[in-house]
């Protein structure tokens, strides 16, 4: 006997048949759908953040009073340039860096078509100013009127070694010179302070004559001297101590 023959259908309509079973719904998995949000998933309810125009603008008008640090205007992008004492942030603010009044102007010599903002110190002062004309800064001082005095005085002719003898000035000799002090030199330390140097300081006591006695180690009565010194130092630190504790217990 022959064996039974297998037929087998053919690739095209096993897929066709495969493809039929994908496109029809199952009873048993679930369908998944997907909807896009109309609106902002997080933050306000409903209602949108406020735009940048409510927030731009110029917050200072011209001639007005402003401090450094002041914003004088809020832009997005560069319609106004900063000018005179003024400077533009990183979101182009502009903002006052001097105190002074604030004026908008043009500066065709800079640039034919940019408007700036800058700011003066007196108020009706106009900008730009010419370009020959002295710049005018703010350098932290106050103005005050100059009061001239003598020329010389009696402490400083004798600082000098001049003396007055008879309505006449004069020089005095070595001998009587070398009793005025000679002036320190005074150098720009760190920090913006005029003073001595560290190792001048520490020269003082040569320059003083200051002898100070050589130590021995072989003197026993000097070191006793010394040891009953500090033992009435601390008695006297202690006693002090005691009578603040008293006096605070009161």
């Amino acid at each position: 006997m022959h064996p039974p023959r297998i037929r087998i259908p053919p690739l095209a309509t096993t897929c066709r048949s495969c493809l039929s079973l994908r496109s029809r719904p199952s009873r048993f998995l679930p369908l998944t759908q997907h909807r896009p949000a109309s609106h902002a998933s997080q933050g306000r309810a409903n209602k949108a953040a406020p735009g940048p125009g409510k927030r731009l603008g110029a917050k200072k008008g011209a001639s007005e009073l402003v401090v450094p640090g002041n914003i004088i205007f809020r832009q997005r992008g560069t319609h106004w340039f900063p000018g005179e004492n003024c400077g533009m942030g990183r979101d182009h603010t502009i903002f006052a860096k001097e105190k002074g009044y604030v004026t908008f102007y043009k500066d065709p010599a800079a640039h034919p078509k940019r408007k700036y903002i800058g700011v003066v110190f007196q108020r009706g002062e106009k900008l730009p100013v010419p370009r020959n004309a002295p710049r005018r800064r703010r350098l932290g001082l106050v103005g005050r009127e100059r009061v001239l005095s003598t020329i010389a005085t009696a402490e400083g002719m004798e600082a000098g070694g001049l003396v007055e003898s008879q309505g006449t000035m004069r020089q005095e000799g070595m001998k009587t010179r070398s009793k005025v002090p000679a002036l320190r030199k005074v150098e720009l330390r760190p920090g913006y302070q005029y003073r001595e140097s560290n190792w001048s300081i520490g020269r003082a006591a040569e320059r003083a004559n200051v002898r100070v006695r050589e130590y021995k180690r072989g003197d026993r009565f000097l070191a006793w001297r010394k040891l009953n010194a500090r033992k009435a130092r601390n008695a006297e630190r202690r006693a002090l101590g005691s009578r603040k504790k008293k006096g605070s217990s009161k």
